[in-house]
């Protein structure tokens, strides 16, 4: 075969070394060092009995999958989304001690919280319509990104506006709701993914929050000290339909995602992003994304940090070496990668349990350990799934360690102190949550959950949210391609831009030429925040 030189052989190099450094692994020693720690054919749930299970609506095991995941050192929590109809609940959790098992999910922070195939909910309500991410704090906090759209695979319908609920650990209790302005969503916004950056903290409150949004590409920054929000973006959040397909085993799939894979390096203040589509991974330094909303014409100071084999999602940072952790899809494997050097090498790799890695994660209790969802997606997403075979995974993978460098403790491994929630706000004093098994929570009358669970007050608004029409779930039991699909509308009939190879080769990307050198240029004066960006949110005691 041959192939003239420019960036389609970089690509082929790249598959080639990858492959390579695949293949020097012994047989037996592909998955060395990769923990099955729980897997499930399909997922099944701690269904209350008057719920309606059998309701293909409410739940249909065959279209549950997993894609993030967050770890304490006693419990596992996985965020389900809505990509299709049948999702009961979107984050639930599961006993850590068990390896290798399949528990039952159990709804959190309670059944309550799911809106699926019920009418009767305001989204004023507590309530959470499609979790894709969820993280924890310094401070033992659990932060749930709701994105608000149900069936984002299917009809695509908004639900709900997006939100974020911060939950107390120890109490399982909602202590902090925000609420997103207009002025940072889009038409078809889709969270999906958030890092906490507490490098600079003084409170459990006073962190920087970067998010995702994959369907209208950009990174949302809410400092949660101001409690303000902006929104920041760049033509390397976008995706690339030069890699609109991927490929995994026998299965091809198109799926043309902007920006979703996201980490945050806390010794070098750098966030690492990706786009689905896309052979590349993009970088932006903290205080780039901290300075506020961008002036008009100023282009976000983006890097190149280099190629990858082939797409992916997941990303982390080891905390031994800085190392980008990364899972390429086509070669099933998890692997770092060295940002200064741009040397990769292998970890962990199965063409079984290691398919299609949507999200990668450290832990504060094991610093030196790698937890990862893996699942069937693209089965999922070509309805081609087989329920007899393992289609969820959550594995567990230790680092290698630098020789001689010992592992320091987490940055913020002290307690912070917890602010002061506004008097006026009793939510929490009517007990609205069910007290979970592990805990000594005494649990309210019925009657008072069922009020509070209805409306409440808004300490932004003042006056009982009582006014708006409670969004209904529509109860269909098939897709209406009619209505306009963000994510399969390459699936349409539309046509695809012409492809590389029909290009020239010696045309370089503009995306080619963000690589620069390591230096950080200092950050810009910060802008003052416009009024209008100014948060809805509101704390709970």
């Amino acid at each position: 075969m041959c192939l003239k030189p420019g960036f389609a052989m970089q690509r082929f190099l790249l598959t080639t070394v990858l492959c390579w450094l695949l293949c020097q692994l012994p047989g037996g020693a592909q998955s060395s060092g990769l923990q099955v720690m729980k897997q499930w054919k399909l997922l099944r749930y701690n269904f209350p009995k008057q719920m309606r299970s059998g309701d293909t609506n409410f739940y249909n095991p065959e279209n549950v999958l997993i894609t993030g995941i967050a770890v304490t050192t006693d419990r596992i929590f996985v965020a389900t989304p809505k990509l299709f109809s049948g999702v009961p609940s979107t984050v639930s959790w599961v006993p850590k001690d068990k390896i290798g098992d399949s528990p039952t999910l159990q709804a959190f922070p309670d059944w309550s919280f799911s809106n699926t195939a019920r009418t009767n909910f305001n989204c004023s309500d507590l309530i959470l319509t499609s979790v894709y991410r969820l993280r924890i704090d310094s401070c033992n906090r659990l932060w749930l990104l709701d994105a608000g759209i149900s069936r984002s695979l299917e009809d695509y319908e908004p639900t709900c506006p997006p939100k974020i609920l911060v939950v107390d650990l120890k109490t399982d209790r909602v202590v902090r709701r925000i609420d997103f302005p207009p002025e940072v969503l889009r038409g078809e916004t889709l969270f999906t993914n958030m890092v906490i950056d507490e490098t600079t903290a003084t409170s459990c409150d006073d962190v920087f929050i970067y998010i995702t949004d994959t369907v209208e590409p950009g990174i949302i920054v809410y400092d949660s000290g101001k409690d303000v929000t902006w929104r920041v973006s760049h033509p390397a959040m976008y995706p690339d339909p030069d890699f609109a397909q991927s490929e995994i085993l026998n299965d091809r799939f198109v799926l043309m995602d902007g920006v979703v894979g996201l980490t945050f390096d806390e010794k070098q203040g750098i966030v690492y992003f990706q786009p689905l589509a896309t052979d590349r991974v993009f970088s932006v330094h903290k205080d780039v994304l901290r300075s506020g909303p961008l002036p008009n014409g100023q282009m976000l100071d983006v890097k190149l940090v280099g190629k990858k084999s082939s797409q992916g999602i997941g990303l982390a940072v080891s905390p031994y070496d800085s190392n980008l952790i990364f899972s390429p899809l086509t070669e099933t494997a998890i692997a770092t990668w060295n940002p200064a050097t741009n040397q990769q090498a292998v970890l962990a790799q199965d063409v079984d349990r290691l398919q299609f890695v949507a999200d990668l994660t450290t832990t504060r209790a094991e610093p030196g350990v790698v937890y990862a969802i893996s699942s069937k997606f693209h089965r999922f997403f070509l309805k081609n799934l087989n329920p007899n075979e393992y289609n969820n995974r959550i594995l567990r993978i230790e680092l290698p360690q630098v020789k001689g460098q010992t592992l320091k403790s987490p940055l913020l491994g002290h307690s912070l102190p917890l602010p002061t929630a506004p008097a006026h706000n009793s939510l929490l004093h009517y007990s609205l949550y069910n007290a979970p098994a592990h805990t000594n929570i005494h649990v309210h009358s019925q009657a008072n959950r069922n009020a509070l669970q209805t409306y409440f007050t808004s300490p932004a608004f003042g006056t009982p949210l009582t006014t708006k029409t409670p969004y209904k779930f529509e109860n269909t039991g098939f897709v209406n391609y009619g209505l306009r699909n963000p994510f399969t509308a390459l699936n349409q009939g539309e046509a695809f831009p012409p492809s590389k190879a029909t290009r020239d080769n010696y045309q370089r990307s503009y995306l080619d030429t963000l690589v620069s050198s390591p230096v950080t240029t200092p950050a810009a004066a910060p802008t003052p925040y416009p009024q209008s960006l100014r948060h809805s949110g509101f704390y709970y005691p």
